[in-house]
């Protein structure tokens, strides 16, 4: 079985062809308004301080694009993050304190993927369910209290190749490796394949429910690397799970072309989505606009994104 479609591929082609002109647009626009927003400083800031999300994103389209979905990815990064403090500021090495929350977020979204695939239990439910538990367990657990104290080897996200923040290098760089993934391997072609018709796939020898707890195994590491990104870019780290934040990566995934009933998307979407996402935030301060702006837009255009693809949907029927 062969995934995706070459009708799919062009769909997702111009949804990130059109992500990139809505980018360039805006920076132009804003940056004629006003200066400032193109500057240095603020460019850093719109890249830097957002790239874990973009990041995120990547895990979350392999797993919408195989049929499912994941609301407990912001709280996971929460968790990770306070996890990856909470071991370098007890005296454990840097590189454990970087490498233990990916082996975490791999094994609990493992276990996940298993309770989906086997027991067949819906991914909104199990998901819903981690939330709580995770969310629940990390306010008890450290009463949503500051880590303070953490070492400057410890900052990865502050580091810096060739003049290029490491966050950047991060982004880039698993952006590319997840679409080689995608596009260009037998386990890429699978996920597209069960999150296109399941039965089908497994009918034309496609092992869906290993496939589904890979995907959501990556996934978890994924949320790992964002996890501490996020736990390393400011010199303190607030126990608790960011407000809002599985939103705007779900957001992310959608609009960049993912399609919500999956089998459809790519992951290089998601990233620039995140990137624009990240971008209209800093220009509504800009332009003296209420940052609540934000949300409104993001509904807007999660909102036409999936009327959209029901409506290629419709068509391809």
């Amino acid at each position: 079985m062969k995934a995706p479609t070459l009708s799919r591929r062009l769909s997702s082609s111009g949804q990130e062809v059109l992500l990139f002109l809505a980018i360039v647009a805006l920076f132009a626009v804003v940056g004629w308004i006003n200066p400032r927003f193109v500057s240095s400083n603020n460019l850093t800031t719109i890249f830097v301080g957002n790239a874990y999300i973009a990041i995120a994103a990547i895990g979350m389209s392999m797993v919408i694009i195989s049929g499912h979905i994941d609301v407990s990815v912001g709280a996971l990064i929460g968790v990770l993050a306070t996890v990856s403090g909470l071991l370098v500021t007890n005296g454990y090495p840097v590189w454990i304190a970087w490498l233990l929350p990916l082996l975490i977020g791999g094994a609990v979204n493992a276990g996940l993927g298993a309770l989906i695939a086997y027991l067949k239990v819906p991914s909104i439910i199990a998901t819903l369910a981690m939330l709580s538990i995770l969310r629940g367990g990390l306010i008890t657990f450290t009463g949503g209290a500051w880590i303070s104290g953490l070492p400057a080897d410890y900052q990865l996200a502050q580091f810096r190749l060739l003049g290029v923040p490491s966050t950047v290098w991060f982004m880039v760089v698993l952006t590319l490796l997840a679409a080689f993934l995608l596009r260009s391997t037998a386990f890429g072609r699978s996920i597209y394949a069960v999150g296109g018709n399941g039965e089908a796939a497994e009918a034309s020898g496609i092992p869906y429910k290993a496939t589904i707890v890979k995907v959501f195994a990556i996934h978890g590491v994924i949320a790992g690397i964002s996890a501490v990104l996020f736990a390393t870019q400011l010199q303190v780290i607030q126990s608790t799970v960011p407000n809002g934040l599985e939103l705007i990566i779900i957001t992310a995934s959608v609009v960049g072309g993912v399609s919500i009933l999956g089998g459809i998307g790519t992951v290089t979407g998601s990233t620039l989505a995140a990137i624009l996402f990240a971008a209209i935030g800093s220009s509504l301060i800009f332009l003296n606009v209420s940052a609540y702006w934000l949300r409104a837009v993001q509904g807007i255009l999660i909102l036409a994104t999936v009327l959209a693809d029901m409506a290629r949907r419709g068509r391809a029927g």
